[in-house]
């Protein structure tokens, strides 16, 4: 294999094996050179200059942030080459990145100079550490890489591009029948193009049409049903997916309806065979639980029939193939699949009722042994004490049976974990050998092999999971928070434009679930940072069509903001007070200009009164009482609404004073 990989391949793409003590070379110096940076984004940004500066050429290609280039840089190589002992893991890894690489031009010099600039860089840093046969390996694994994407760009761009924009289009009928609105209820009929075709007049026209239509229904007896018929007409994939197989015969088949809610996100992640493979284990695990006849190619006929009919105008033979290769991929998997969850998880049912008290203590010990064998440095993350490693360990087993007994549910709790590993910043190639571990000790604990094979498969599940989600958000925000400095934080949300900045700070989403940076550095300690990030939010900006100011932004996503911050960090309300004050540059006769926005610690998102004043009463800071917002608003909430029913009260309380003293 490394003699076939002395030169770029693009005529294939296949497995490779590469000999062990060359990938194990390559790995060290992998290793070596990522500790002698002084953190892992310095190393992703000593990849990236040394790239940007060895290659004028392909500096156009380089449109994204320095910053977010270089985290890619370094988790596409580090995955790379943690993948490189495994030539299915390795081929499934390159794959996936390839399909992310179908917009670039991908050539063959093009990959020598990418290839020569890294080894040059290793040449430089490590010396005499990058010996030849880690030379070897890298030069092998880059033109494997370079290989694979001319290969897929080649052969699998055209089908890819086609399923994206094909499905784009058939959603786009939800948009259009969803501003439609009222209209469409009225009686209002639409072409079933993708591109929506808007004619004036054509509702007043309709409804004439409509009225007549059902005076004459009304002397038949038909109104009714007439406008059921035209309330149930399908307009969204879902929606013509299920008249389809009405009509098709296949109403009883409720299998299908498993597979159609995760219909979207396969075929989002069409380009991303990690991601894919990923939804049909799920998938999987979904299907295990019917009781019934699972007939696959029903689906795939089903399918065909309704896109053909949410895209009538470009669907052509290049459809029917691009989409028929993706249901075919879909099938395999899932084919591969089919029977297994059931016995695996009676055999682990079983295995798991059979631990006894002394053998799930050996269990919790030997995991973590196992494992800081495997990866001692990742003694450095599990410093907590030995109950809560217990915990966690016993946690790990019941996840695994729950995967099983609970996908749906458990795939939100895992990606609500994940996020959360994101703030622990947690590398993600200690998964790896964690799982290896575990699966050892399982291995020594049973002779059944079903439920070794259960155990093992449903952790790998959930340590793909984690990966993913902790790879999703792990922006370069959410870094910088782990840093707990200001000027690291303001170097990573300084890429984001003026519109998006307020989300980067406030919200990051992996599938349903969201993690809040802001309350994640409040959370965490970090309060430097969340100092820098209510700054940054409550900082005016303008460009020549809009102004930016993330007030709205930072209440709507956390309405309780100055009770959290009345709870854990007391420090921070001065600069989120002083951030809902603008004061003008300019003076006029000796006075200038103040705004206070107040709005949202008056009124709550639900128009009710806000409690942020009883917040603050209760946090009892005097110097915070006497800030000019809260002196502001409270003397508002006095002066416009409270004196008044106050008075009232008095005013009531002193005629039933005066007349139980004259009726003395």
């Amino acid at each position: 294999a490394v003699a076939n990989l002395k030169e770029v391949q693009d005529k294939d793409f296949v497995e490779v094996r590469l000999p062990a003590d060359v990938v194990a070379e390559a790995q060290q110096v992998w290793t070596a050179f990522i500790s002698s940076a002084s953190s892992r984004e310095a190393a992703g940004e000593a990849i990236y200059a040394a790239l940007f500066d060895s290659a004028p050429s392909l500096q156009s290609l380089f449109k994204t942030a320095r910053s977010v280039m270089a985290m890619r840089f370094m988790n596409g190589l580090n995955s790379i080459i943690s993948a490189a002992t495994s030539p299915s893991a390795l081929k499934v890894t390159v794959e996936t990145l390839g399909f992310q690489h179908l917009d670039l031009e991908v050539t063959v010099p093009r990959v020598i100079i990418f290839r020569d600039a890294i080894i040059d860089l290793f040449t430089m840093e490590m010396g005499a550490r990058f010996t030849n046969k880690a030379k070897l390996g890298f030069v092998a694994l880059l033109n494997y890489v370079g290989g694979a994407y001319i290969y897929i760009r080649r052969e699998y761009a055209v089908r890819i591009r086609i399923i994206n924009k094909s499905w784009r289009t058939a959603n786009n009928k939800a948009a259009d029948f969803m501003d439609a609105g009222a209209e469409g209820e009225e009686g209002e009929v639409k072409e079933g193009e993708g591109e929506g075709e808007k004619v004036e007049g054509a509702q007043g026209e309709t409804s004439k049409a409509n009225e007549r239509e059902s005076a004459r229904a009304s002397a038949s007896g038909e109104a009714q049903n007439k406008k059921a018929n035209n309330m149930k007409v399908p307009t969204t994939f879902n929606e013509m997916f299920m008249f389809n197989g009405a009509v098709m015969g296949f109403g009883s088949s409720l299998w299908m309806n498993l597979i159609l809610d995760q219909f979207d996100n396969m075929v989002m992640n069409v380009a991303n065979s990690y991601r894919l493979q990923e939804e049909c284990d799920v998938l999987s695990l979904v299907l295990a639980k019917y009781r019934g006849t699972i007939n696959l190619s029903e689906f795939k006929a089903v399918m065909l029939a309704s896109l053909r009919s949410l895209v009538p105008k470009a669907w052509d033979g290049d459809h029917e193939v691009a989409w028929g290769w993706l249901w075919e991929n879909v099938e395999r998997m899932l084919k591969n699949l089919m029977g297994k969850p059931q016995v695996q998880e009676k055999a682990l049912e079983r295995l798991i009722m059979s631990l006894t008290e002394d053998s799930v203590n050996y269990l919790r010990r030997e995991v973590y042994k196992r494992f800081f064998a495997l990866a001692p440095a990742g003694q450095d993350y599990f410093k907590q004490s030995t109950t809560r490693l217990y915990w966690i360990a016993d946690k790990i087993v019941e996840m695994t049976i729950e995967m099983y007994r609970e996908p749906k549910k458990m795939v939100e709790d895992i990606s609500a974990l994940g996020l959360r590993h994101v703030g622990y910043a947690i590398p993600t190639e200690f998964f790896a050998p964690f799982v290896s571990g575990a699966v050892e000790v399982v291995r020594t604990m049973t002779t059944d092999e079903q439920a070794e094979d259960g155990f093992r498969w449903s952790l790998t599940l959930i340590s793909k999971i984690l990966v993913r989600t902790i790879l999703e958000g792990s922006t370069i925000v959410m870094k910088a928070i782990n840093t707990n400095q200001e000027k690291a934080l303001k170097k990573a949300i300084s890429v984001s434009p003026r519109g998006k900045r307020a989300r980067e700070l406030l919200n990051i989403s992996v599938g349903t679930q969201s993690i809040s940076p802001l309350y994640w550095s409040i959370e965490s300690g970090s309060l430097n940072c969340a100092r820098a990030m209510i700054r940054d939010l409550l900082t005016i900006r303008a460009d020549r069509d809009n102004y930016y100011y993330g007030c709205d932004e930072l209440f709507a996503r956390h309405p309780d903001a100055i009770h959290r911050l009345c709870a854990d960090a007391p420090a921070l309300l001065p600069t989120l007070l002083d951030g809902l004050i603008w004061r003008s540059r300019l003076t006029v006769n000796a006075q200038r200009r103040v705004n206070y926005y107040v709005k949202h610690v008056i009124q709550d998102e639900n128009g009710k009164f806000n409690q942020a004043l009883e917040w603050l009463v209760d946090g009892q800071d005097p110097k915070i009482i006497c800030h000019p917002v809260v002196v502001l608003f409270s003397d508002m909430i006095w002066g416009r609404l409270a004196s008044r029913y106050f008075f009232l009260g008095r005013c009531y309380f002193l005629l039933t004073l005066i007349i139980f003293i004259t009726s003395q």
